[in-house]
Formats: structure tokens, sequence, C-alpha cells
């Protein structure tokens, strides 16, 4: 099919230019030229004529020949270009195709073009011919040049460098060159000419028109807008170089990626910079790779498929055909070839992710900069909250996504970034100003569990065991999967500060198996959370071993509830469960009334010696050297000791408690080791130093001295806590009785020394559900492998810093946390702050512990968080973390209720959540102004006010003189200590419908046992005949109606009706009913779901039964009124009518 071409006045003949190559639609770099352009359209079928399908400028090939467009075509008055049939057309593009790989092999003057691939030299691009007959004689055949009506043959003048260059392949071809008769090109400034080329182009690619505004025909590969250098000139003049796939320097500078701010520059290294080291095959190789290996995959990838020939009906793709050249290492490297090629078996798609961060990094389109990628995660979604119930299900939803560049770190490990469960930000898009954080009311600050327990299918923190630890000379960061190797990879640069440091020799050598590893295979590389084994310049002195000293109160309260009959059970039941895997564990007891005794376990007799100290003024210890005892050495002894201790003091009638005298000697036995110091106390210390007198006072409750009743009442148990964190000692405090107990006071030791607390109120060992509860929380703490003698520091990028923390922990200096103990599952907040705006694209967060592992081993377990930086106030509203947030002013609200007054804590709250709602409303929807009908937040925010409600009505900071201090105090010490995934449920609770819930729930399925879903709380979803259970992680309620069926209850509990069912703290029968097995199998997981020690006691509340237990359970249906609070819909008028008439 032949092309006809309309008559134009003002054109000339002249040589046609090259046709466009397969799967690329050439386009008018002029806007009103390609507005004119229509697409192509095919003409009433014709007959089918031979044609020359060579490419024009090559063998076999002429420029009029059919088939072969112009590049300047444009058809007159709109009217659509002639096309073939859909299958001539396809077998001419094959034919095409063929054709120009077999010349671009055959011809030997071929040269890279702008992918890499060798192309022929191509005519300059000039105007179409004139129309005709193509035939001998006339102007448009090939083998006769056309003669202008007045004068010589019309021809292009040649151009400057004398060579001809192809159109990138990957550019709009240029329509009109420098000089060309007919149309003259239109000036372009420098900064459209240096714009980013369209879908991945080579911006030095020889006939690009973005890079050779100069009209210098250079060597393939160099910027031509720049005389060429000498060394240029060489490397012309040497011909072709070696094709390689392309590849990204592993090293190169994070502030040159593409779409990224630029970081500080790179120091150039001196002259007199040491001679490079010599790699290994593998390590070498890796570096003339387009990437980094994946840390799946081996370093020996096969090639990167090129995409498929476009099919019948399917659109043309674009590409780069061909190889590319790799450079140097050295040589700098264009931003938009650092993006991590796909992987193996994976087609080449157009980089569209790096286009959008250079069009973000230049602020077009209204997107942010700093790396943040709107074309992933979600976009802004606005919902409203009045008028609907709130969609609890989403408080098990993962965190908004971490959207960082795909170059961000240097390997393509899934486990590159922090897990939530480890560490979590509020934000998972930091603002680049101070004042974006301000306006936008947000708390920022970081949740870190650095001991997380691991349970079943969660993977194990890797372990580096060779010793080798990199870290930044500078800021002391480790090395960690988000820094740059530069310098051939001898050098890396640091992620915080960018300074240069030296990759250790031994980073890439086994000393064990005497052979070189792969760099890209290291643990420290590919994942966020790892452990390192400590050299001996990490040690001030050797590893210590694991201590147990139990000090336990054997007053005549302490024997009457029980307390030390299941505590010397559950001790001995439990020594083959202590940690001692190197057999240097070691364990003591002292116990305390009004003297205080000894135990040597050390005596050669095999019999325990007890030894009294009735010296309170002045304590000493009687046998410094046989009080504690060697686990293993010991075992019999100390199991004869636990086995009489409670007959021992059966019959006291002693009421006198020594417990501060107590603790001073054991800090003087346990000191020179460090070690934990267990107190399990069922009274009121009251003789000597630390004596504490009953201070509850019902008439303080509900009023604003409150909070002098949650302060410690003697500065002794803070002071002496300071002292255990500087010997590396641990105090964990056991407190039981019906009475006060003083929570808040006893409390402090574990607050300051690294400890756990846990309360027993109205404890009886008379009922096995206490004694169960107990025995169950008092195992499972000496069992845990927990880490020693800790600090942690934790580090981010320059401009940010730690402000605030909290915690159980002492602050030994402006960032670093003593942490004499570090439990399994014990949460730490800490707020940020700016010191300095921020300019770089993504701001990364180090945790660092440095510990003694319950094995003896000295280890630092480091925890790398990377999150991006974004200008753009919505980003930041769509990256925030509802749970994290609520975790945060949570510990917030502790503190200012312990130090200020209760109201303040709680108008903190709704002033927040006050804040961030108006704010919302001013800047993120149309109603900037004026009343609104209704609240709108972002999705993902939207349980905001749910769970700040559930703090309101917690005991921790509920208002009413109700409720009595040391449960308030209790309930503080968990707000600030518990994780995320236990501190939710425990503001806000798990409900549940038992008698109507599906048939698959208490079942085991592939993901464990089925469990139902939750439902709002409301007295409303509330049934007079069914059943209910409701968990907070501390307690679990079964809620049973009144007309509950005789056969549910036959079935659960084994009773024939209603009333023979017994309310109150129970343990479920064991039955052989479906029903009964499911139900003890939901209640079973809900206890051994959560990753801390805690042991959920099982409630019966029957609807008319207990009034104290019924109005327990109805406190915790927060979406309820309940004075003096309101419900969850009159919160959300209050929170409206404030934002209505305030102005943010």
């Amino acid at each position: 099919m032949a092309y006809s071409q309309p008559q134009t006045p003002t054109m000339r003949p002249a040589q046609q230019a090259p046709g466009p190559r397969p799967g690329f639609r050439p386009q008018s770099p002029f806007p009103q030229q390609q507005q004119q352009q229509q697409p192509y359209q095919q003409y009433p079928q014709q007959p089918m004529q031979p044609q020359n399908l060579s490419r024009p400028g090559t063998p076999g090939g002429h420029p009029g020949a059919p088939g072969n467009p112009p590049m300047g075509f444009r058809p007159a008055n709109g009217a659509p270009r002639p096309m073939g049939p859909p299958q001539q057309q396809q077998q001419q593009q094959q034919q095409q195709q063929q054709q120009q790989q077999q010349q671009q092999q055959n011809n030997p003057m071929r040269r890279p073009s702008a992918g890499g691939a060798a192309l022929p030299p191509s005519p300059s691009i000039q105007r179409p011919p004139m129309p005709g007959p193509a035939g001998p004689g006339h102007p448009g055949h090939p083998g006769q040049v056309h003669q202008s009506p007045n004068g010589p043959p019309l021809q292009r003048p040649p151009p400057i460098g004398g060579i001809q260059r192809a159109p990138s392949p990957m550019m709009r071809p240029n329509m009109s060159q420098p000089g060309s008769p007919g149309m003259p090109r239109p000036f372009q400034s420098p900064q459209i000419q240096a714009r980013p080329p369209f879908m991945g182009g080579h911006p030095g690619a020889p006939g690009s028109p973005a890079m050779n505004p100069m009209g210098f025909n250079g060597p393939p590969g160099q910027n031509q807008s720049q005389p060429p250098t000498p060394k240029m000139q060489q490397q012309h003049l040497q011909g072709p170089p070696s094709q390689h796939p392309p590849h990204q320097p592993l090293g190169q500078d994070p502030g040159t990626l593409g779409g990224q701010m630029p970081g500080p520059p790179t120091p150039t290294p001196h002259a007199g910079h040491k001679p490079k080291r010599m790699y290994p095959t593998g390590i070498t190789d890796s570096y003339n790779e387009s990437q980094p290996p994946s840390y799946e995959q081996a370093s020996n990838q096969p090639p990167v498929p090129g995409p498929p020939a476009p099919g019948p009906g399917q659109g043309s793709q674009f590409f780069v055909p061909g190889e590319k050249q790799a450079p140097a290492f050295a040589q700098p490297v264009p931003a938009y070839q650092q993006g991590l090629q796909p992987l193996a078996g994976q087609p080449l798609q157009p980089n569209m992710n790096q286009l959008a961060g250079q069009m973000g990094a230049m602020n077009v389109g209204g997107g942010s900069g700093y790396g943040f990628n709107n074309n992933q995660g979600p976009m802004l979604s606005t919902v409203a909250l009045m008028g609907a119930s709130p969609k609890i299900l989403d408080l098990d939803a993962p965190p908004p996504p971490i959207n960082l560049p795909a170059t961000a770190s240097i390997t393509q490990s899934p486990h590159a970034n922090c897990d939530p469960s480890y560490k979590r930000s509020t934000l998972n898009a930091i603002p680049a100003t101070s004042q974006l954080l301000t306006k936008s009311r947000l708390p920022f600050g970081l949740i870190i569990t650095p001991y997380r327990s691991v349970k079943e299918g969660d993977d194990p923190v890797p372990v580096v065991t060779d010793s080798i630890i990199a870290r930044c000379r500078r800021c002391r960061t480790y090395i960690n999967p988000f820094v740059k190797f530069v310098e051939g990879g001898q050098r890396w640069k640091c992620n915080m500060c960018y300074t240069l440091n030296e990759v250790p020799s031994s980073f890439d050598y086994d000393s064990q198996t005497q052979q070189p590893v792969d760099r890209w295979q290291r643990k420290e590389l590919n994942h966020a959370v790892v452990e390192y084994i400590a050299p001996t310049e990490y040690m001030v002195r050797p590893p210590q071993p694991l201590v147990y000293l139990f000090l336990i109160d054997v007053s005549y309260p302490a024997i009457q509830c029980g307390m030390v009959a299941t505590a010397a059970t559950t001790i001995l039941e439990s020594l083959d469960r202590i940690p001692n895997d190197e057999g240097r564990t070691k364990v003591g007891i002292i116990t305390v009334d009004s003297s205080i005794h000894f135990y040597n376990l050390g005596a050669e007799s095999g019999e325990p010696q007890m030894l009294v100290v009735s010296d309170l003024e002045d304590p000493f210890l009687p046998q410094p050297n046989d009080l504690l005892c060697n686990l293993s050495d010991c075992r019999s002894t100390l199991e004869a000791l636990l086995n009489r201790l409670n007959d021992m003091f059966k019959d006291t009638q002693n009421v006198g408690n020594a417990l501060g005298p107590a603790l001073q000697s054991a800090y003087k036995l346990i000191s020179p080791i460090g070690g934990k110091i267990l107190c399990l106390q069922a009274s009121l210390p009251n003789l000597d130093v630390g004596a504490l007198k009953m201070r509850e006072d019902p008439k303080l409750l509900g009023t604003s001295k409150e909070s002098t009743l949650l302060q410690a009442a003697s500065s002794f148990y803070k002071t002496f806590a300071v002292d255990c964190s500087k010997s590396q000692v641990c105090v964990d405090m056991f407190l039981f009785g019906s009475q006060y107990t003083d929570v808040a006071t006893l409390s402090c030791l574990p607050r300051f020394t690294g400890g756990s607390t846990f309360f027993y109120p109205a404890f009886t060992a008379a009922k096995s559900e206490d004694a169960l509860k107990f025995a169950h929380e008092l195992a499972e703490f000496v069992s845990q492998r927990i880490a020693l003698e800790a600090v942690m520091r934790v580090r981010a990028s320059k401009g940010l810093k730690m402000s605030a923390f909290y915690g159980n922990f002492f602050v030994r200096s402006t960032d670093l946390l003593s942490l004499p103990n570090v439990p399994r599952d014990q949460s730490y907040s800490i707020e940020v702050s700016y010191e300095d705006n921020l300019s770089i694209p993504i701001v990364c967060f180090q945790t660092a512990l440095l510990h003694t592992s319950s094995s003896g081993e000295r280890r630092i377990r480091v925890l790398t968080l990377a999150v991006p930086v974004t200008t753009s106030l919505s980003e930041l509203y769509m990256s925030a973390d509802q749970v994290a947030i609520s975790t945060l002013l949570a510990c917030k609200a502790v503190e200012r209720g312990m130090n200020s007054k209760l109201d303040d804590a709680r108008d903190a709250l709704t002033n927040k959540c006050v804040d961030i709602l108006g704010v919302y409303k001013t800047h993120m929807t149309a109603s900037s102004s004026g009343a609104t009908p209704n609240l709108q937040i972002c999705d993902n925010l939207k349980l905001l006010p749910l769970l700040t409600l559930g703090m309101l009505k917690h005991v921790a900071l509920r208002g009413g003189s109700q409720i009595p201090s040391d449960l308030r105090s209790y309930a503080m010490h968990l707000f600030s200590t518990l994780p995320s995934q236990c501190l939710i449920p425990y503001m806000h609770p798990k409900f549940y419908s038992l008698h109507n819930m599906p048939e698959h729930c208490g079942t085991i399925g592939t993901n464990g046992i089925e469990m139902p879903l939750a439902m709002n709380l409301s007295s409303e979803r509330l049934e007079r005949g069914g059943l209910f259970m409701l968990d907070d992680s501390q307690n679990i309620f079964l809620w049973v109606g009144r007309d509950a069926v005789p056969q549910l209850c036959m079935d659960l509990f084994g009773v024939p009706n209603y009333e023979s069912i017994r309310g109150g703290k129970t343990t479920l029968p064991t039955l052989e009913s479906d029903f009964n097995q499911r139900v003890n199998l939901i209640v079973g997981k809900t206890r051994e779901m959560r990753r801390t020690s805690y042991y959920p006691q099982l409630y019966v509340i029957k609807e008319d039964g207990d009034p104290a237990l019924r109005l327990w359970f109805l406190s915790h249906l927060i979406e309820d009124r309940a004075e003096p609070i309101m419900s969850y819909y009159q919160y959300l008028g209050h929170l409206k009518d404030r934002v209505n008439a305030g102005s943010f």
C-alpha cells in the first residue's frame, strides 16, 4: 500500500528521513503540531503491492520505499494517515524487525545507539518529497535526485560534526533541524534542553535533542552538550566499547537517585590513597552487573528478557532494543539509570516510578519531593465519623505502608525495613520541616519493642557470628541495608551523616572456611533487625551470668493468703525452665518479715542453713560467698529449701515487713555481679528505712489532689533504684494483698531498673484461679530468655533528635538509656523533635541495644527503620499510624497524670484529638471554614477518636471516686510498658458473640484456631438469651443472658439451667460437647496469642448476678454512656462542636 502525501506550496523536495523503528510512534516535539496530528486510520482495502521493507538508510532500503513513511509527514486538513489492513501492518512490522536485526549484525560500520545497540548512520532529517508517481524519472524515485524547477537539487547541508546520527529510539524525533529550509527550530531554554528523557531514555544518547543543544557530534554515550575531552576522543578512536548489560554503581550517592533530593556531596579521595584491594571473582562480578543480586538469588542471574513483540491488537511498547554499554564503576551514571532492574524472568517495563520521582523532585504535578512516591499506596481517603458505627476490624490492620523508592536499599530483601512489631513510627512519612509538623498537630515518635518474643511462625532474629562490625566513624551508625557502597565497593557511605567509611578487610571473607563470601548475602545488608556477637572491645567486664535472687515476704499476711506456698511450689517446678545453657546461672533466696533470713545453699551437708539478721539499721551479709550458688551445683539443696519453705513459717504471727533493709542486703549480695531481684510482697513495708503508711484517702479520689496518691510516697525507693541501675541490678515486683499496697511507690523500683510489675488484688491461693494466674505468670517470667546489663541508644538522621522517653529505664545521658534488664515484649516510647529542617529524601532511625544474652554472650541488637520525607500535608496525614499515635498519647497522658493532674491528662487527650480533626477539616476538606454537620478524617485515622475515648474511660485515666489508687497506678504502669499488640485491646477490648458464631469458629483451621469476628463495644449487641465474650488482654469476661436456654447452659457449663450457673472468677469445665470444646479453644487462644507473660483470668457475668461484676463488665462497653463520660456519638458531637468553634 502506497502512502499519498498532501500538496503543500511551501514544501520543497528533499531526501526523506528514516522511518520509525518498530514499536515506536513518532510524535512532534511541538505541542501545536501534536494537536494537529490525527490517529492512524486505514483506507478501504487496496491490492497489496510488492514492497521493500528494508530500513531507510541501510542496504536494501530507500527513503521513498512504501511502508516507510517519512519522519516529517503531516496530513493536511486533519486527514487521516493511510494504513494497511491489520494483517498487512503486522507482517510489515515483523519483516522490518527481522531485516533490521540482520542488517545491524552485518553492518561493520554500525555504532552504539542510545540503548547500546549498534545502529547504522542515518541521513539527516529533511523535508519529505512532493507526491507523484513513484517511477523512474520522478523525483520520488530513489535512483534519481529530485530537481527543482528553478535550480539544482535541493539538499540539506551536512551537519557540523560530519557524523550522521540516528534519532534516539526513546526520544521524540526532531521535525526540523537548525538550518533546514522551511521550518526554523524554535528556541529552547536550558531547562527544557536538560529535562529528563521520556520513559527512561538515555540522556547521552546520540541524536537526543535534550542533550545536544549545540549540535556537537561526539562519541556515543558522551554528553554532547560539551566539547570532547582527550579521554573521550581516545575512547572514541578505540572503536565501540564492549557491550555488557547495564548496571548501576552499588555505591551511588543516594542523593543522585532519580526523583530524590541530593544529599551531601561525596568526598573525593586524595591522590595518596592506599591502593585498592583485590576482591574475589564473585564480588567483582557483582559490581559489573546491572544491580546487586537479590537476597534469595545467587549472583549469577540470567539476563533480563526484553519485551515481546506486539501481537495482534496489542499496542506497542516503549523500550530500548539491544544492549547497553556498562560504564566503569568510578564514572558517573545518569540518575535515571540507578533504579534496581527487574528480577530474572520478569518483563522489562518502563520505570514509571522513577519518572514520577523525577517529576516529584521538580514539584511537577503537585507531588511532593523527598522520595515519597505518589504512585505507590492508596490515595488519601476522607471518611465521615458521625452517623455510622466505627469499623473496629481495622484495629488489626497493618500500619500505613512506607513508600520508599525502589533504590532506597542496596538489596532486594523483603526484610530490609523494620517490622512494626519491633519498631514503628507514628508517621510513615516524615515532614520536611518542623513548621509542617506543627501545622499538622500530629504527634511524632517511635514505639520500640527491641526484645519482642518469637512466637510460632515468626522469623528468628538473624545473628552475625563472624564478629565483623562495620560502623560509621563519625556517628557510629551500624552498617544496614540503606547505606551505599562507593569506590568499587571499598568504601560505604553512611545513611545518617553521609560520611565515607572503609569496608572491613574481612567483610567479603569467611575466616572459618577460609573462602570468599558473597557480600550481598550478609545478614546486616538484608535484614533491618539483626544481632551481632560483640567482640571484647564492647565489654567492660566478662559477660555476667544470669542471677535470680528471690526476696519473699513471709509475714503473717503472706502466709495466710497462700502466696508463700504458691511461690515456693512454682519456683520448684520452674527450675528446669530457668535458662542455664552455660551452667553459669546463680540462684539465691532471702525471706523477710521483721528480720532478714539468708540461706546457705552451698553447705557440704546438703541441707540449707538459715542465717538470721535482726539488725535492720545496718544489715550485713553473714556469709557473702555461699548465699548465691550455682543452680546446677546446689540443685538438691535448693529443692529441699523450697519444699519446706512454707512449713517453716506456717505458724508465724509476725506482721512486720522490713522490705527496705532486705533490699539493701540483696543489693550488697548481687551488686558485684548484677542480676535480678524478684520481690514477692503481700503486705505494706512498715519497718525501718522504706517504711510506708496507709495513705489511701477516699476523700481525695476524684479530686485534683488525687495525683498525689499516684506519686511515690518515699524517696528511698527511687534513690535505691538509681543505685541498682548503676550496678546492673534489676528489681521486679510481685504485689499481693486485699488491702492497700501502695503500688505507686513500690513500682518505682521496676520503673528505673527496667523491671516489671505484677499486681494481684484480693489474692488468695484458696481460689484455684488466683493461684493459677500467679503460678503461670511467675513461671513464664523466670523462664524467659531476657537481656542483661544493657544500654540502648536511638540514632536518627541529621536534623532529628530524641526529646522524651517513656517506659521502664534510667536515662544515663541525653540519649543513652540504661537497662539492667530487658524483659520480653516490654515497649518503650520515644518522642522525636527537630533540630533543623530536613533536606534529605529518606530519614533513618537506628536503635542499638548492647546487652548480654541469657546464654552469656555479649550481643548487639540493631533495628533500622527507614521512612521517606514529604512536604505534603495530605501525605503526612495519609501516613499517620493511629495505633502508634494512641500508644504514644497513652504514655504522655500517664506522665502528665502522675506529675500534674488527671484532669490535665484527660484534657490533653481531647485537645490533641480536636487539633488533628480541626487541621484536617481546615486544610484537607472543602469546608475549610464555617460549621460542618459532620466530622471528617482520613481513613487511616478514623478510629483515633474511639481509641481516645477508650483511654478516657479506662481505669488508668477515668474520673470518679470509685477507683482505688492501687488499681489506677497498676493500669498506668501497663499503659507505659505494654506493646501495641496488647495495649490496643487493653484500651479497646475485643467483644465476641459466641452463642450464634459460625460453625468454623472455635475449630482448628489453616491459621490455627478460628476466632469469631469482633463486634462494636455497645450494649445494643447484647441479647437476653445470648453468650458473649469480652477480652481486654488482662481479663476475660463471659456474659450470660438471663434468658439463656437450658441447652446452652448444659453444653457449656454442664448445669441444667441459668440459675445453676456460678458467677464470678471461675474456670470453664471441660465437657464432651462440641460447643464447650469450641469455647475452651477460643479462650485458650485468647490467652496465648498475646506477646506478654500476663495470664488473663476468666469471669462469668450473669445478667442479673453480682452488681459489681455487672458494672465492671459494662464499663468496658465504651460506645455506651457511662456517667460522667459521654457515649461515643456524644463524644463525636462534642469534638465536632469544638472543631467548628476553633480556628486551625
